[in-house]
């Protein structure tokens, strides 16, 4: 159904059995995949990609030009994957030169308010609490999850399965399958809860609070912990994971226990 309310601008591209409610403004160069639903009042801006089955609730604005001086016009997109929830009043901005493209995953959830700036990657199944807003360049890995009221600094990188309390300051990396909180930003655990929820077994999720414990308890700073985790325990790919992203990181990653 689509209303005869709705503008739908010439170019856009729309699957089939599409629903677009009155009041709605799809643009040119805007493509919807099949079974989405555009609420009243949401605004697809040109370059809008959207996968099979989104949802994207009245006052949205997707698309439109990033909040960044360096922009200069160029042709970006922001694409989001199937099966994606943009709630009320999201905004999402399109890309700039640095990566081409705002990248939403697929199975994703972008509650009330959430801001997501040009050049983001969001992997598979995040979920942004209400008035999360993440500046320009941040890359959320698959399952993390962030509460309400966070903010992410430009170019940080948060890792898979991680959570992260409302209200947070997020300017260091955050590394996978922990929990991080307080002021400045902390580790504050392994986040079992959310592992078991997902399928993995005890024992992988012993194995990372083992890697964690010695990283961040047991050791004054992170180049000691590392160097021990290396030393005591044996390599496996959830190791190899959790090091190779802590010694990736280019912004550092967040601190231990206070």
């Amino acid at each position: 159904m689509i209303s005869p309310l709705a503008h739908i601008a010439d170019g856009a591209q729309l699957g089939a059995n599409v629903v677009v409610y009155p009041f709605a403004h799809i643009h040119t160069d805007v493509i919807i995949g099949d079974g989405c639903v555009i609420h009243s009042n949401a605004n697809l801006y040109p370059g809008t990609r959207l996968g099979k089955n989104c949802e994207v609730f009245p006052g949205a604005v997707i698309g439109i030009v990033p909040q960044d001086l360096k922009y200069q016009g160029e042709e970006t997109t922001v694409e989001i994957g199937d099966n994606t929830k943009i709630r009320e009043c999201v905004t999402i901005h399109r890309g700039t030169n640095d990566r081409k493209t705002t990248k939403i995953g697929a199975n994703c959830l972008l509650m009330t308010y959430v801001h997501i700036a040009h050049d983001c990657q969001l992997g598979d199944n995040v979920i942004l609490a209400s008035y999360v807003g993440l500046s320009g360049h941040v890359t959320i890995d698959d399952y993390a999850i962030i509460e309400g009221k966070a903010a992410a600094q430009q170019f940080v990188h948060i890792g898979a399965h991680a959570f992260i309390g409302g209200a947070s300051l997020i300017r260091k990396d955050v590394p996978p399958y922990i929990k991080a909180a307080r002021e400045p930003m902390t580790f504050a655990g392994v986040n079992s809860v959310g592992l078991r929820r997902r399928g993995m077994t005890e024992e992988q999720i012993r194995e990372i609070e083992d890697i964690y414990r010695i990283i961040y308890v047991q050791n004054s700073n992170i180049t000691k912990g590392i160097k021990a985790v290396k030393e005591t325990l044996p390599e496996t790919p959830l190791l190899e994971e959790i090091i190779g992203f802590i010694q990736g990181s280019d912004k550092g990653v967040i601190r231990g226990l206070i």
